[in-house]
């Protein structure tokens, strides 16, 4: 392939670490190679700050770029320095998710803290400090982003309640599991990345975006070349210039090579 990035933006969960939040040592020194290669390497995850931290530890990276929240936060490392951050009125949505699903979990992002939360989410589902407040405290101010987990349905199930809503004026992103990301409307991780590319001086079609899910839809459009993980769906395979291995055949590697 004559073609080769400028930069490569990687998602984190199923691209970069497994279900266990682990890195495999090939896809590591493949990454840490790229980047060595004078190719710019920017996380773009769905994580919040401090997930998105935990992350670059495991590569090794003590200074870069990563787009978080689903593209909500664009932010330098290290120390973290927020560069852009978009916020909007989540309460009218959290309302009518919350109207059926009343025992939903709801979280809040704090800013390279964690997240405020109505009740505890099940253990190391989210990373950072929590704080737990009543759901009134919680919508009371525009935030980057809103988690709503159900721990009583399916994803299916789950997915069925959200789509019956037609929620308006957020941008919304399903997670395998009965988790939902409500985000800014017309924010996704793609405008992350054309701000941060807007920044940096480098054109679109000069960047490489790999993925494993719904949120990785936009990202995986808008880059030069987009490539879904060998386990994504089918709505981001479709989209896909590339359709790579799984995570369990470290599928990133066999893409990331072919620019060494």
């Amino acid at each position: 392939m004559s073609w080769r990035p400028r930069l490569v933006a990687l998602d984190v969960d199923g691209t970069l670490v497994d279900s266990a939040n682990e890195m495999t040592p090939a896809v590591r020194e493949v990454v840490r190679a790229v980047r060595d290669s004078g190719i710019e390497v920017a996380i773009s995850t769905g994580r919040a700050i401090p997930g998105v931290v935990d992350t670059t530890q495991k590569l090794g990276f003590t200074e870069g770029y990563a787009v978080a929240s689903n593209g909500a936060v664009v932010f330098s490392y290290d120390p973290v320095e927020v560069l852009h951050a978009v916020t909007f009125d989540a309460s009218d949505a959290v309302s009518r998710v919350l109207e059926y699903v009343p025992d939903a979990i709801v979280a809040v992002e704090e800013l390279g803290v964690g997240f405020r939360v109505n009740r505890p989410f099940p253990e190391d589902e989210i990373s950072g400090n929590f704080t737990v407040e009543h759901i009134d405290s919680l919508m009371a101010d525009p935030v980057t982003r809103v988690v709503i987990r159900s721990t009583d349905h399916t994803a299916e199930e789950f997915t069925k309640i959200v789509e019956d809503l037609g929620l308006i004026g957020t941008n919304y992103f399903i997670g395998y599991s009965a988790w939902l990301d409500l985000a800014p409307e017309g924010v996704s991780k793609a405008s992350g990345l054309a701000f941060l590319t807007d920044r940096l001086g480098i054109a679109q079609e000069d960047v490489l975006a790999v993925g494993d899910g719904n949120n990785d839809i936009e990202m995986l459009q808008w880059a030069g070349r987009g490539v879904a993980m060998g386990h994504a769906p089918d709505t981001l395979t479709d989209v896909a210039d590339h359709v790579t291995g799984s995570i369990d055949d470290d599928g990133l590697v066999e893409e990331l090579r072919r620019y060494l």
